[in-house]
């Protein structure tokens, strides 16, 4: 599927579309069939910038021609924080592998349960172990939304955003500075939605909530200042905060008010400017789930009274979408609809699809021992002490999809599309657990970030 030069990219879209200053789809239906297949697998692998940038740019220009555009869901949250939505929690999906396909399968869950509001999102961790940089990721999205014939705007969030604790301690200044270059290419690879995670610089040694959170909330704001000032034009970006490490202790009601307050006053101080929409807390679960000795995943005692305390507090005193939860993809399916009930905005699922993929009947055996291999080939490393093989490769194997990226991508199609009907099945759970069916017209109530134009000159730039 590889083309050759930018000649041969144009000449897949002949007869669907036209390319000039801008990109005219005139005739959606053949445009959704090979052309946009071949054009977001040029946008990922093709071998040159040129190609690789001209792709990106056909894809945005074209979406944006059929009413698909990378957006803001700030102004949904702000809509939840006045009590003017009913409730429902919005699913945030981390995408590792098999990108193109494993979102085509979310869209057409949403789709099938009228959903507008739902998030495409990489966490900083995994933009560099699954090789998805924003510019990348946000075009393989788009493409999954045309591809499916979505329209409406189209949510990519960058996830922990995170300060490093470590690197922090030693040299400050040049920790934040590595945070606002990643959220500077987010911002230019359409990421318009950033959830920035300085909970990791707590400091529980200090004797008063306030100067335990200070850290958390002064740089907190810093980089939503930063966020402010290179925003596109229409969009305010939609900024999360995070007021516990997932895997710690769990948040308490007044962690949240000495957060959150000081993080108003440091915005007041800085200025002014719109602060966070959501704030993530610590209710017991954990990335991943924690991994027993055979490698299944402990049971998680979350905790719904603390989210349900902290996520009306967020709303009612404070404006927020409520309180997001992190590490849930693990969790029994039994649970997922006591989210909506319990004032939770947002809720982040990864790992669960993940293993989905790996631990499918429909994946190829011979591909997962190759990368459990180079699990230990490239990672065996970080294998602890006292765990198992059964521990490390599931602690690992996210990693995996970075090490066959390519061959991932282009599984044959039957082996991909049975993969895929799976994650729907599972998605369109998830959106019915969750209440988050028929919110297409709270989408376009609310949602009002301007579609951006694209540039080739930077699609290339950056590409």
């Amino acid at each position: 599927m590889k083309v050759n030069s930018v000649d041969e990219l144009k000449a897949t879209v002949k007869g669907c579309a036209e390319i000039g200053e801008s990109v005219k789809v005139t005739n959606p239906a053949s445009f959704r069939g090979d052309p946009i297949d071949k054009l977001v697998y040029n946008a990922v692998f093709a071998d040159t910038a040129e190609i690789r940038g001209t792709a990106r740019w056909i894809i945005k220009s074209a979406g944006l021609d059929l009413g698909v555009w990378s957006a803001s869901i700030q102004g949904l949250y702000e809509a939840m924080g006045r009590g003017e939505l009913r409730d429902y929690t919005v699913p945030a999906v981390n995408i590792r592998g098999m990108s193109y396909d494993v979102a085509r399968a979310l869209v057409r869950a949403a789709i099938k349960n009228n959903a507008g509001a739902f998030i495409f999102e990489i966490a900083k961790s995994e933009i560099a172990y699954t090789y998805q940089k924003p510019v990348e990721y946000t075009v393989v999205m788009l493409a999954s939304a045309i591809k499916e014939g979505f329209t409406g705007p189209v949510f990519v969030q960058g996830d922990h955003f995170q300060v490093n604790a470590k690197k922090h301690k030693e040299n400050p200044e040049k920790e934040v500075a590595s945070v606002k270059e990643l959220i500077r290419e987010a911002v230019a690879g359409g990421f318009y939605n950033i959830d920035i995670d300085t909970s990791t610089i707590v400091d529980l040694s200090k004797d008063t909530l306030t100067e335990q959170q200070r850290l958390n909330f002064e740089v907190g704001a810093e980089l939503n200042a930063l966020i402010r000032e290179i925003e596109p034009d229409g969009v305010t970006i939609s900024v999360g905060g995070e007021i516990g490490e997932v895997g710690e202790k769990n948040s308490t009601p007044e962690e949240l008010a000495a957060y959150m307050d000081g993080y108003n006053k440091t915005v007041a101080d800085l200025g002014g400017f719109t602060g966070i929409s959501k704030v993530s807390v610590q209710t017991g679960t954990s990335h991943g789930g924690v991994p027993l000795p055979d490698g299944t995943v402990a049971e998680v005692a979350l905790d719904f009274d603390t989210l349900d305390k902290l996520g009306l507090m967020a709303r009612e005193k404070y404006g927020l979408c409520g309180a997001v939860q992190h590490g849930a993809s693990t969790l029994p399916d039994e649970l997922f609809n006591r989210f909506p009930t319990v004032h939770t905005g947002e809720i982040h699922l990864a790992t669960g699809f993940q293993n989905m993929v790996y631990d499918s009947a429909n994946f190829p055996s011979e591909l997962r021992e190759r990368m459990y291999k180079g699990l230990h080939d490239n990672f065996g490393d970080e294998k602890k002490d006292g765990q198992t093989e059964e521990q490390f490769i599931y602690k690992t194997r996210k990693k995996g999809f970075g090490l066959v990226k390519e061959e991932i991508w282009t599984l044959p199609v039957e082996i991909r599309t049975a993969l895929g009907t799976e994650l729907e099945d599972k998605f369109d759970f998830l959106f019915k657990q969750l209440k988050a069916t028929d919110t297409l017209g709270d989408v376009k109530s609310y949602v009002k970030s301007k579609p951006v134009t694209p540039s080739l000159e930077d699609d290339i730039r950056t590409s």
